[in-house]
């Protein structure tokens, strides 16, 4: 009975993982034009309602019924006759605005799919599948230029990239015992895989097709790679009700490739029918594929949190990397979308969260819930430098709260949490997003041997 248990589990977690994967592509996104650069824009950890309330905090945070992909070492303090099953949902809303305009977005979809459970007494391992990357934008910019007459450019893009990951975290010091110095270590191993579509167009309104023809200029990017993240925890008592724990981790640089291939050609336009005329890129003889680069960055991060045992908690984040996310490099002959703005400088964020701590034996079921609350500030989530030479760095700071709704007994959870962030300038562009998310933290006994039938 328990192995058939076990393997239902296991078919349903790899179908969960197929339907996560094919809905990344399906869902319709939310125009975010600062997803054109690099390959795109991620929202990681707030696409977790449990770290989201806690303004992103994670490096520190471990518990028996849950699965905390930003520090691996975390997987080792799930319990040993537990099975945990984690899964979100995210509701976004989105407005973009600049000193002359504004527009108004919403979406919903599937925010990841995580299990976790024990190997050994001190070997539990973890698999989660969630979104690394999301590219959606559409926008058109219009001039004049003589004798051309109106030049149309129109700017779109797609896609995503998803991480699947499988990790092992390890019981070096104490064993999940409360009362003792504890210290873990972990690993995670993911895999990176997706696809980009960009295109950029040129339609000219003038009838003069002899020396001014519509253009386009598309490209596909596929990714199919390998990063790795370490990391450790510790846990050390401070008195009878008093708990100090630490958290660090570290992503290891990676050069890796991706492969490109870029379309480059002049069209007409007869009854809102399109026909290509001639193509630019690649040249007679020549493949339309070729390798780029992608460079993970030497990442660091800490966390520290303060606990009085079932009252409070708080914490705090630190990261640092000389750049944010994967330095994308095209290594075309022919640059196919011109020079890249982007500029790749150091990156900090700090997040800090605070938590009043439900009681597991309260006879209340109010006095049960777990609330959260905090906020975050990324220094240079993106910096641009503009046609006229100006360069803009652009900052992120948001806030979150939730809270934690114990299901049978307080073994399983339901997480519910309200985020919101500010990214970049109303002299640019600046989007405002409010995000909610819930999530369940389902943790079951399937590895308990029944004395009788």
């Amino acid at each position: 009975m328990y192995k058939k248990g076990l393997k239902r589990w296991c078919i349903c977690c790899l179908l969960a993982i197929v339907a996560f994967s094919a809905s990344a592509y399906a869902q319709n996104g939310i125009n975010s034009p600062y997803s054109q650069y690099g390959i795109g824009l991620n929202n990681m950890p707030y696409n977790m309602p449990a770290f989201a309330s806690l303004g992103g905090v994670a490096y520190s945070r471990s518990a028996s019924n849950m699965v905390n992909p930003f520090n691996p070492a975390s997987y080792a303090s799930i319990g040993m006759e537990s099975f945990v099953f984690d899964m979100g949902l995210n509701i976004e809303t989105s407005k973009l605005y600049n000193n002359n305009e504004s527009q108004f977005d919403a979406d919903g979809n599937l925010g990841y799919l995580a299990f976790g459970f024990p190997l050994t007494k001190w070997w539990k391992t973890a698999i989660a599948v969630m979104p690394m990357s999301d590219v959606d934008y559409q926008s058109t910019y219009t001039t004049v230029q003589p004798p051309a007459g109106e030049v149309k450019t129109l700017y779109d893009g797609t896609g995503a990239v998803t991480q699947f990951m499988w990790g092992h975290a390890f019981n070096i010091l104490g064993n999940n015992n409360a009362t003792k110095t504890q210290m873990r270590a972990g690993f995670n191993v993911n895999y990176l895989y997706g696809n980009i579509s960009r295109a950029i167009s040129n339609e000219f309104s003038g009838n003069d097709t002899t020396y001014f023809m519509n253009s386009r200029r598309q490209k596909e990017t596929y990714l199919k790679n390998v990063t790795f993240d370490l990391g450790l925890q510790f846990d050390q008592p401070l008195g009878e009700n008093h708990r100090l724990s630490a958290g660090f981790v570290i992503k290891p640089p990676r050069k890796m490739t991706v492969k490109d291939n870029a379309l480059v050609y002049t069209f007409v336009t007869n009854a809102a029918t399109e026909y290509m005329r001639d193509t630019i890129f690649p040249a007679d003889g020549n493949d339309s594929e070729y390798e780029s680069t992608l460079e993970q960055p030497f990442t660091t991060g800490i966390g520290l949190s303060f606990q009085r045992n079932d009252r409070w908690l708080i914490a705090l984040d630190a990261t640092f990397s000389p750049w944010n996310g994967l330095k994308y490099t095209e290594n075309s002959s022919v640059a196919i979308f011109g020079q890249s703005p982007m500029r790749y400088d150091n990156t900090y964020k700090l997040a800090i969260g605070m938590q009043l701590l439900g009681d597991k034996n309260a006879a209340k079921y109010f006095r049960r819930i777990t609330f959260s609350a905090g906020a975050h500030y990324e220094n240079g989530r993106l910096n641009l430098q503009l046609v006229d030479n100006s360069q803009y760095r652009l900052d992120e700071w948001g806030c979150g709260i939730g809270m934690s709704l114990p299901m049978r007994k307080g073994r399983s959870v339901l997480n519910l949490s309200l985020s919101y962030s500010s990214f970049g300038t109303a002299d640019l562009l600046r989007r405002d997003a409010l995000q909610f998310g819930i999530a369940i933290g389902s943790c079951e006994s399937w590895f308990v041997k029944r004395k009788f039938n």
